[in-house]
């Protein structure tokens, strides 16, 4: 029922209202994003939101709503695609299951730094526009999340620590990954995380840095493994319906924001990364550099990953991989 009233009201606040006076007429819109407030991405969205709002003098007015509270993290693609909200967020990865591209950017062990991620974000870009364009969404701006590590209760030693473990994923991809180590994949978004593993639904994951922090990790584990798998990326798009219904000043400021949003976001990922690991080792987790076999044995499984994604993702794959090789 909240829910429901929430949608309701998001459904009046998108609609044009005259402010007193007779001045411009103002739009609002709702923007459900799925991390908490402390975190990068949810804190570059306030600021893309607030940019707008002082670019177009409050024409339009973007309230985000943060930690999947109005509409789960699952869901909000296709709320936006069917203009349930008219913008919003999400983990480009979640989509897989829709069409194996959107994984492009969670094989593991492939664009495994800020440079390869920037190189193959920009020759993926294309692909994932038109995809979205074709469903009645523009893509506004994307930003990775820092390099992804495994945590876990215990040290490991090799890839047969992990087996029989409950691994936490997020996506198909690293449902697939816990699949090749032996591990059980247990699919938990990130505000369950901590329940997650006091109550022993899960016993180790992969993730960022930033979600360590968020979710306070030195609370439930030990050890976290620096490996720096890879770069998920986080899309921001909005119903295509709804932006061509602002004014063409509005659109530009929007766009202008998004492009700024993007610039911000990739250099306070990169800039809080080794923050992050800091400030888990003073709560007393232990960052462990994998052991020479560890790394080797998750190399391999990373070079089956990309040739299976290769295959599913079919000609859009074959092309973002030879434009990315050359």
């Amino acid at each position: 029922m909240i829910q429901r009233r929430t949608c309701i009201a998001a459904a009046v606040g998108a609609a044009f209202t005259l402010a007193a006076g007779g001045a411009a007429a103002q739009t609002k819109w709702d923007m459900p994003t799925p991390y908490p407030d402390g975190n990068f991405h949810t804190k570059n969205v306030r600021m893309f939101a607030e940019e707008i709002a002082k670019a177009t003098g409050g024409k339009l007015q973007i309230t985000p709503h943060s930690t999947a509270s109005l509409i789960k993290h699952p869901e909000i693609k296709r709320a936006v695609q069917t203009g349930q909200v008219p913008i919003g967020e999400i983990l480009v990865s979640v989509l897989a299951n829709e069409a194996a591209v959107f994984a492009f950017d969670s094989n593991p062990f492939f664009a495994n730094s800020y440079a390869k991620a920037a190189k193959l974000w920009s020759v993926a870009k294309p692909v994932i526009q038109k995809r979205l364009d074709s469903q009645g969404i523009t893509l506004l701006y994307s930003v990775p999340w820092p390099p992804q590590g495994i945590y876990a209760k215990k040290e490991l030693n090799a890839v047969a620590d992990l087996k029989g473990t409950k691994f936490r994923t997020y996506n198909p991809t690293t449902s697939r990954f816990a699949e090749l180590m032996g591990a059980i994949p247990t699919t938990v978004q990130v505000p369950e995380v901590p329940q997650a593993f006091k109550t022993g639904l899960v016993d180790a994951m992969i993730t960022s840095g930033a979600t360590g922090v968020d979710t306070q990790a030195w609370d439930y584990l030990s050890h976290y493994y620096d490996t720096q798998a890879m770069l998920p990326h986080n899309v921001v798009f909005v119903n295509k319906a709804a932006f061509g219904k602002l004014d063409a000043a509005t659109q530009k400021a929007v766009l202008s924001a998004a492009q700024a949003a993007e610039k911000r976001g990739w250099q306070t990922s990169e800039s809080e990364n080794d923050g992050y690991k800091k400030t888990m080792a003073s709560k007393g987790i232990k960052i462990m550099t994998p052991s020479a076999k560890l790394a080797a044995e998750f190399a391999d499984i990373g070079k089956k990953m990309i040739g299976e994604w290769s295959a599913k993702a079919g000609p859009e794959g074959e092309a973002i991989l030879k434009a990315y090789g050359n």
